[in-house]
């Protein structure tokens, strides 16, 4: 295997910042110039918290929950589960409300309400590239490396910098189809072979900063850009790595963005489907039949495991299901793993178990989302844009070639902003998407682009950062 390429430049030299390249292949830059992959990922393991053993020992120290106390539910949604608790739990539903919370919509009617069905054939979400179109995109590249020859980094892409002329306009109706349509859109055929690794980054960048130009940290060691890859179990502990890096199914969830941005690479031999559920849908169907468990989930009482050692509390609270304006009501923001933890990430000793009604409507909403979900039929060379406050997302299990490396399912995974036309935050989620957006925010002090997927373990088992 080839080095590990990475881009690493301090936030705050960045305007000023042209150092040459010392070592073909690796693009990488600190204060105190060009160091290698390895001082590379070593520098994020040191940002991204304490060690393991300094872990095991904050964790030993809270005590721990009895594993009685917890409801029997998992990350991985159970069908069978989840209609025994409903049934267990209708004899107590003449006591709960009966309509939705004060100031919550009896439905949200908005475009971005549908089902999957809605969807006969994709020409309404998918826009493909002309033969014009990629040739404005190869002129751009062109004159981006020219103009920053010395330093030609993504992190110095703007719609300024990376010029498409026509392309903008189609790209910027992208942009407000995800804010105020239907919450998601397909770009297709950028086709990844056409480009070596940090021209096809280059390329996925500079496209994609007409839909949001603020790219946001997506770990404590200011990662703007996630492979989603499966590692196999190339390393001592790889069967604890995250789902990110495993070829498990991921139940419907969101992220920890405004706008999330997937770039296929490659696709699996089997299975790895995108799949997408509108929060309006989820959101309308339980409150027309269960508006208690609209109740449940408003609720400012979920516990959030943190998978920290930052000290107690081990855990935060907040609601699950949130308003955000008038102008677009109430969508999700969570993901299962901090509620329910998971195999491969088990809760921290001490952290608060949910209640069963909290069980059932969790499950519900995933279950709901099942019943409406639209499974995208991706191609090599999609990038696939979701408002990730308005639309889930979820993923099947897959297969791999491993014969290849190269034939592996691969994402590329950005998580943008648009300042101009993205949602106002409810107070309880603003500080999440602060630390991952915010340019005086500890994770953004600098900026790394892997160009290639780390193999750096400490990464792929991290619990704390994976889509939450």
């Amino acid at each position: 295997m080839g080095p590990t390429l990475v881009y690493h430049a301090p936030a705050e030299q960045l305007p000023h910042l042209r150092k040459r390249f010392s070592t073909p292949g690796v693009v990488t830059s600190t204060r105190s110039g060009w160091i290698s992959p390895r001082r590379a990922e070593d520098r994020h393991s040191t940002n991204s918290g304490a060690s393991t053993s300094s872990k095991r020992y904050a964790a030993s120290q809270r005590p721990s929950t009895p594993a009685s106390a917890f409801p029997d539910i998992e990350w991985d949604p159970s069908l069978e589960t989840y209609l025994s608790r409903v049934e267990k739990l209708a004899s107590l539903r003449e006591s709960l409300p009966q309509a939705v919370p004060d100031g919550f919509p009896t439905t949200i009617e908005s475009a971005r309400t549908w089902q999957g069905a809605d969807f006969e054939d994709d020409c309404t979400y998918v826009y493909s590239l002309s033969a014009d179109d990629l040739d404005e995109i190869d002129t751009a590249l062109q004159a981006f490396k020219e103009q920053f020859a010395s330093y030609p980094s993504p992190e110095l892409i703007t719609p300024e910098t990376f010029p498409l002329p026509n392309l903008a306009s189609k790209l910027t109706h992208v942009s407000h189809v995800i804010h105020t349509g239907q919450g998601f859109f397909v770009i297709r055929g950028l086709d990844p072979h056409r480009y070596p690794p940090l021209e096809r980054v280059l390329a996925y960048v500079g496209v994609t900063s007409y839909i949001g130009r603020t790219r946001a940290c997506q770990d404590a060691g200011g990662s703007r850009l996630i492979h989603i890859k499966d590692r196999g179990m190339a390393f001592p502990g790889a069967e604890m790595r995250q789902a990110p890096y495993s070829n498990v199914q991921q139940p419907f969830h969101t992220d920890a963005c405004d706008i999330l941005v997937m770039y296929v690479q490659e696709l699996a031999a089997e299975g790895g489907h995108f799949k997408l559920a509108s929060s309006a849908k989820i959101y309308n169907d339980i409150a027309a039949t269960r508006p208690d468990v609209i109740h449940t989930l408003a609720a400012d009482e979920w516990i959030f495991d943190k998978f920290s050692s930052d000290g107690p509390p081990a855990w935060e609270v907040r609601p699950i299901l949130l308003p955000f304006g008038p102008a677009h009501g109430p969508s999700f923001f969570y993901s299962r793993r901090p509620l329910t933890g998971s195999p491969v990430a088990p809760h921290t000793p001490g952290v608060p178990p949910m209640t069963e009604r909290q069980a059932e409507a969790l499950d519900m909403v995933h279950f709901t989302a099942v019943e409406n979900q639209l499974s995208l039929k991706a191609r090599r060379g999609d990038i696939i844009v979701v408002n990730n406050l308005a639309v889930m997302h979820a993923r099947d299990t897959f297969v791999d070639d491993v014969s290849d490396d190269s034939k592996r399912r691969h994402v590329l995974r950005l998580w943008l902003r648009n300042e101009e036309l993205q949602w106002p935050k409810p107070d309880a989620i603003k500080p999440i998407l602060d630390l991952k957006y915010d340019a005086d925010s500890p994770w953004c002090r600098d900026s790394l682009w892997h160009l290639e997927p780390p193999t750096l373990p400490e990464r792929l088992l991290a619990r704390r950062f994976t889509c939450s």
